[in-house]
């Protein structure tokens, strides 16, 4: 592991001698597979107190300890940095300088992080070090809830911004511009600038999976998808529309000027100790382009099998497929229910020293160190069929294939496991039985798929009843009739919908979980499979050996308080 990859601070106290080699070589480790911050871990290990740590830091910043324990920050100082800003940088003002502002951050050697901050804020920043543990709390402490006050003042800003409004009556009802210039400019526009920021660093910290931009005639709305449902946030005046899309394709490192093609990038976002990619699609629409953002926020998603939230005897049988020398072990189910995630956490289990792992992904979501990772790309020609095809080259023990697509795909993934190759791959069907039929619907030879597929794991996501506002209540007949249930069949169950209150948004849930759906292929399975059997017939058959299906595992989650009737029925 290069020490560019490692926790700057291991690096720092590394370089300055105060660890030796070995102790640097099993910090770094920690720090990679555990994800704990170097100071948390240099104190935990009792190689170096706090004091010497912070030291080391401003010895190499070449500025001053303060200590920040129980500060309450004076009402002027409070006024430079907003609450929004405070909690996004993770930081907090600690006194002037002459002009300078001094600032505490979580995470002092990012000095991204401080020349952001000193643009978005319009002040010189002058940086002191303070135990990161100690601005958490001062930050929680001193700013409080997160609220959008701040949005709310920035859009008040700009919508009154008459120079802004005037300029951008430049801009053609075309979406020609006069002078390219001139969009870059106001992409850079500091107002501009502070406001993506906020939209970005809110949605992160309202756990929304993606963010849309979308311009219409007569206004412009910004979305954001929790939790699987799209909530409207303050519009912004309709004229923001250029400037603000323009923005964020100049973080994206796309094209400005290009506006009547489609086209992908990616931002990374730094909010302290957590990195965030956003992955931007942009869209040519009548009214200007469409943007959305997809986040993937590595800190929110935990790749660890245990966390998925799999029932007992899906997890017994996924840690024992995973680790067959040979085979093909499909996920399934609609875009959005998790597959990738569910995939991941199997490749991080068998992520080991002795293994070799490749994926195919189009894109490539999040980075995981020790795989060989692929992102295919159809338009220059490298598709998974392609990208497969060398992979069986490169001596591989395991492979990943994002989406088996087409027959070519397949083909080569069954040539894979019959070579002694184990394969995890993709569907989109509705269930676990559908996934067969689709496979011999592509072309593949039922032979090839009964003596190769080992089991076929479908899920959805549903989203989870907020613990704040949960509710007993008792279901009506014809709720009950929606799942095939009569009032005998509930004993003393209890059914639960959340109220709604502050913490879940008046929504009634925060947080999703899965349900799931496993089809092993036994004798019997294959035997059906070879005579080309209809889904239903294999639906049935499977249910009689044992199947649990979604159905009847989203029941399972009503009657554990953990989601509600309606979910369900949607989603199964």
């Amino acid at each position: 592991m290069s020490e560019e990859q490692n926790d700057p601070l291991l690096s720092l106290v590394h370089e300055q001698g105060l660890l030796d080699d070995l102790q640097f070589e099993e910090l770094a480790e920690e720090n990679r597979r555990s994800g704990k911050p170097g100071f948390q871990l240099l104190q935990d290990s009792g190689i170096l107190d706090a004091d010497t740590i912070l030291q080391a830091v401003a010895n190499h910043l070449a500025t001053d300890v303060v200590s920040v324990r129980d500060f309450d920050i004076p009402k002027d100082l409070k006024q430079a940095i907003p609450a929004q800003h405070a909690r996004a940088y993770e930081c907090i003002p600690v006194g002037y300088n002459g002009s300078s502002l001094q600032v505490a951050f979580v995470d002092p050697l990012n000095p991204i992080r401080v020349d952001e901050l000193g643009y978005v804020v319009r002040k010189d920043i002058q940086l002191v070090v303070a135990n990161p543990m100690d601005v958490k709390k001062a930050v929680e402490k001193n700013y409080g809830a997160e609220d959008t006050g701040n949005l709310g003042e920035i859009l008040k800003e700009l919508g009154s911004d008459t120079e802004l409004a005037a300029e951008l009556e430049h801009v053609m009802p075309s979406g020609e511009v006069n002078e390219e210039a001139f969009v870059a400019e106001l992409a850079d526009a500091a107002p501009i600038v502070r406001f993506v920021n906020l939209v970005l660093f809110q949605a992160v910290q309202d756990r929304a999976s993606d963010i849309h931009f979308e311009p219409f005639e007569e206004e412009f709305r910004i979305r954001y998808r929790v939790d699987g449902a799209l909530y409207e946030m303050s519009p912004p005046p309709r004229h923001l529309a250029l400037p603000v899309i323009s923005r964020i394709k100049v973080m994206a490192n796309l094209n400005i000027s290009e506006r009547r093609l489609p086209q992908d990038g990616r931002i990374n976002l730094d909010l302290g100790h957590r990195q965030v990619d956003l992955r931007v699609s942009t869209l040519p629409t009548q009214f200007g382009e469409s943007v959305v953002l997809r986040v993937l926020d590595r800190s929110a998603v935990n790749l660890e099998l245990e966390s998925l939230g799999l029932p007992k005897y899906i997890l017994d049988y996924v840690n024992d497929a995973i680790v067959r020398p040979n085979g093909i072990f499909v996920v399934t189910g609609p875009t959005g229910c998790g597959k990738t995630t569910t995939l991941y956490s199997c490749l991080r289990r068998v992520n080991t020293i002795d293994s070799k792992l490749l994926t195919a992904e189009d894109p490539v979501e999040y980075d995981i160190e020790g795989i060989m990772q692929v992102a295919v790309h159809e338009a220059m020609g490298l598709t998974f069929g392609k990208a497969l095809r060398s992979f069986l080259r490169q001596d591989p023990d395991i492979i990943m294939v994002g989406e088996m697509r087409d027959v070519e795909t397949a083909q080569i993934a069954i040539q894979a496991s019959l070579t002694g190759h184990l394969v995890l791959s993709t569907l989109h069907t509705n269930d676990a039985p559908g996934a067969i039929t689709r496979l011999i619907d592509m072309g593949v030879e039922p032979f090839l798929i009964s003596s190769t597929l080992m089991a076929v794991l479908a899920q959805r996501l549903v989203r989870t009843i907020c613990k704040g506002c949960r509710t007993p209540f008792e279901p009506t007949e014809s709720q009950l009739e929606l799942l095939n249930l009569s009032p005998h069949d509930l004993g003393d169950k209890m059914f639960y919908y959340g109220r709604g209150c502050s913490t879940c948004n008046d929504t009634g849930y925060k947080g999703r979980k899965g349900i799931f759906e496993l089809l092993v292929v036994t004798d019997a399975i294959m035997n059906l499979i070879n005579e080309r059997a209809p889904t239903a017939v294999i639906r049935q058959k499977a249910v009689e050996l044992g199947m649990i299906t979604l159905r009847e595992d989203g029941l399972r989650s009503i009657f554990e308080g953990d989601t509600t009737i309606e979910e369900v029925i949607k989603y199964t």
